[in-house]
Parts: structure tokens; sequence; C-alpha cells
């Protein structure tokens, strides 16, 4: 078993930013690749960005290509999301989410464990 936990959600004006931090526990953080993703209400969840477990493959979704920056700490067992010119849209609950020995992908069916999500919420 992983357990998972987001931290860093939270209100901001459009335009600011936020960094969501995922932690790990329970197996070898380093054997798992990580993803974000976020379901708006109403809405399904949708992929957000990933890393491959060693960290040398990233993805993102179009929509936060260029505004949004996933990395890894293994030694801290932490995944992050940057967020920087957040807009209206982005107001969602984001989760993490583990893949053992994944490469990073944007599919929700092949991550195993997930976690319990943040809130991030983005006034106009």
């Amino acid at each position: 078993q992983v357990q998972l936990v987001e931290s860093g959600g939270g209100l901001v004006q459009a335009g600011g930013s936020l960094r969501l931090s995922c932690t790990a526990s329970g197996r070898t953080f380093s054997n798992y690749a990580m993803g974000w993703f976020r379901q708006a209400p109403g809405k399904e969840r949708e992929f957000v960005a990933a890393i491959s477990y060693r960290g040398r493959n990233i993805y993102y979704a179009d929509a936060v290509k260029g505004r949004f920056t996933i990395s890894r700490d293994n030694a801290k067992n932490t995944v992050y999301l940057q967020m920087n010119s957040l807009k209206s849209e982005d107001t969602a609950v984001y989760y993490c989410a583990a893949d053992f020995y994944g490469l990073g992908s944007n599919d929700v069916a092949v991550y195993d464990y997930w976690g319990q999500g943040t809130q991030v919420t983005v006034s106009s």
C-alpha cells in the first residue's frame, strides 16, 4: 500500500501561483511514476501532469503547458506541482496518484493509488 497526502491548495487570485505537494509513505517512492489530476464540479477527473519513476519523462495537459511544472524529490518522497499564471478554469480538486514502475501516463485507469485531494480555487 502507498498512502498519498496532498497539501498546498487554497484560494488565489487569477494570475497568482500555488505549489502543491504530495507526500508518499508505505512503499519505495522512487519505484512509482506520479501523476496530478484534477476534477471540477460536475466534470470528469482530468489529467494535469505526470512524471516517470526516474523523473526522465514528463508530460503535461495542453491546458497547463507552460504554466505548470511537475517535479519530484525522491529523498523526500514528494512530488510537486508548481502552478503559475492561474486562471479561474484551473479551479478544481487536485489529486496526486502513483503508478508502480510507470513511465508517466494521462490515463486515470493505470494509477494504483490516489490521494484524497486538495482544493484549488482561483478567483477572477
